[in-house]
């Protein structure tokens, strides 16, 4: 049997966004689910949560790698629910376990995960979020989601 490949793209951003910025994330997920990819998260409530519920609604699949110590503190619509017991420190295995990264809104720990994804070479697309070297910014979840997979065509159905 052959295994292809599935995309994990890392959505990062706020825990208390504005309602525009929890729009934007839920297409963006709905849209990662659509094109076959993974999302990986936080796991919570804000930004996380709202690209959650796009890709439940899709029928695609979400990563929540939690702070605390329970899985039953992740968002509804988390499939799996990793918790690390890591606080902030959580931020680093979220971008370790995606292959590119959309920063949405967001505050210093979505800063902070910038940070790391920087340190690792990881391609961050933002939506409404920091505006730093090194983030590609975009202006539509279509445009986020096209410019994140764009370098791994061949691999997605």
């Amino acid at each position: 049997m052959e295994i292809q490949k599935r995309i994990r793209i890392g959505v990062i951003g706020g825990a208390r966004p504005q309602t525009k910025y929890r729009k934007l994330a839920l297409e963006v997920g709905r849209l990662i689910a659509e094109k076959g990819a993974i999302l990986v998260c936080g796991g919570l409530s804000g930004v996380m949560e709202a690209a959650a519920r796009g890709v439940r609604e899709a029928g695609g699949f979400s990563l929540g790698i939690l702070p605390g110590n329970s899985p039953q503190d992740a968002n509804p619509y988390i499939d799996m629910a990793v918790a690390t017991g890591m606080g902030f420190s959580r931020n680093n295995l979220v971008v370790m376990n995606s292959d590119v990264l959309i920063a949405i809104d967001g505050e210093f720990g979505t800063l902070s995960e910038i940070a790391y994804a920087r340190v690792y070479g990881k391609k961050i697309v933002g939506l409404g979020t920091w505006e730093i070297e090194g983030i590609i910014p975009v202006e539509t979840p279509t445009e986020a989601v096209d410019h994140a997979l764009k370098d791994f065509y061949p691999l997605i159905r």
